[in-house]
């Protein structure tokens, strides 16, 4: 039986996630978070930051050979975020999805997509009244 790792299924879905427009970036999960805070100083002195792997958590159900996804995405208001959600979803879908054919695996795969902040401003609304 060929196994797949967790790590190589958050890095498709990383790239994927990322391909889609309006998405900025991946927000890291809490304990990839706490695990940032906890090597501040080591940023501080121009250390790498968290892969994009870290704004995806993958798991999976060996006795049923299901894997849910959890992608954590920073979008920029260039496009609404429902539609960039969708898409990111869909990508991640589908990649996820030919990894894990290509290795004869059948199981499902369930993504989960989290929005945890949208960047930079639409341009202001201006309403105009004839006085």
């Amino acid at each position: 039986m060929i196994t797949i790792d967790t790590a190589g299924v958050e890095q498709t879905a990383a790239r994927a996630a990322l391909a889609v427009p309006g998405v900025e970036e991946l927000q890291p999960s809490l304990r990839h978070s706490l695990a940032d805070a906890a090597t501040y100083i080591r940023r501080a002195f121009g250390w790498r930051a968290p892969s994009p792997e870290a704004g995806i958590h993958a798991s999976h159900a060996p006795e049923t050979d299901a894997w849910h996804l959890e992608v954590r995405c920073v979008l920029n208001a260039q496009r609404r975020a429902l539609d960039t959600a969708r898409d990111v979803r869909e990508s991640v879908q589908a990649a996820v999805s030919s990894q894990l054919n290509s290795r004869g695996r059948t199981g499902s795969v369930t993504i989960v997509v989290t929005v945890t902040r949208i960047t930079g401003g639409r341009a202001p609304l201006h309403l105009c009244a004839d006085l």
